[in-house]
């Protein structure tokens, strides 16, 4: 039987859905609006959407447990020294795909990650634009919504269906030469790849949901860009690897860059010749 939200295996998980979906709302209003952009010094754009979820996130997430920390895309200027005594903290972008939601597309989220010691605990993805929502963690399980009332279980698939392509999703906006010739080892393992292009983290989510077989990511991120669906992705059967096979953490260092990564179904047969093309 499916729970419900209210009967969700983590207390503090039904709460951070209803936050993110709060935090969506508050975006909308800038979306195809025309909205200031300013460039950070990183060189990435932010507009007021993505400042109007952070406040709210931040005021709910304090307001639910004050003892867990917060360290989101938009106040990440924390010493080491004061993160790397956390043991707990929640991971967050307020409006993760801010170029998408820049360009006017619907293909941006906001995210909420649980971190202890490191590991994703559980993770939120939540759609603006359609009241969709993803979550999950290792150990939990992982669901989709279109709903606030209404919630299915959700799986990777560790192989292709028949008649189905092998299917591998990338950045609209992101690539590598690297990524590039991974790809072109897997289609000689695999078979021909069919690619999606996909915004945000709604990429993992289609790993999750068994509508994708491989997210390959030999590009830059940062870690609020990833934990959260790392969360679904490992709620839902699949796993997240660095490219010596061990699984992708976020421990506390000075940059708070990722280093690459695969995302993959936990079971996949294909595995270790995949790992095998990502040390090459």
């Amino acid at each position: 039987m499916n729970p419900t939200f209210s009967q969700l295996p983590h207390p503090l998980l039904a709460p951070v859905i209803e936050l993110c979906r709060q935090a969506g709302e508050v975006t909308l209003p800038f979306w195809r609006s025309g909205v200031d952009v300013t460039v950070k010094s990183d060189d990435s754009p932010v507009t007021a959407a993505d400042l109007a979820a952070h406040e709210l996130l931040v005021a709910g997430l304090k307001a639910l447990d004050p003892s867990i920390h917060i360290l989101s895309e938009e106040d990440a200027n924390i010493p080491l020294s004061e993160r790397s005594q956390w043991q707990r903290w929640w991971l967050v972008d307020p409006l993760d795909g801010t170029k998408e939601f820049i360009a006017g597309s619907e293909e941006f989220t906001v995210n909420v990650a649980l971190i202890e010691n490191g590991r994703v605990v559980f993770g939120v993805v939540s759609m603006p634009t359609n009241n969709r929502c993803y979550f999950g963690g290792a150990g939990l399980g992982a669901w989709r919504s279109d709903d606030a009332r209404h919630l299915a279980p959700i799986q990777v698939r560790n192989e292709p269906g028949a008649g189905e392509a092998f299917t591998v999703v990338a950045s609209r906006r992101h690539s590598s030469p690297e990524q590039q010739r991974l790809l072109a080892g897997l289609s000689e393992v695999v078979g021909e790849l069919e690619l999606t292009n996909i915004g945000s983290s709604l990429k993992f989510c289609l790993l999750a949901e068994g509508a994708a077989d491989c997210y390959p990511r030999l590009a830059p991120t940062s870690q609020w860009d990833t934990a959260a669906a790392q969360g679904v992705v490992e709620g839902a059967g699949g796993v997240v690897l660095n490219l010596d096979g061990t699984t992708f953490e976020y421990p506390a260092r000075e940059t708070l860059l990722n280093s690459f990564f695969l995302a993959l179904p936990g079971e996949a047969t294909w595995r270790d010749a995949l790992l095998a093309l990502a040390r090459t």
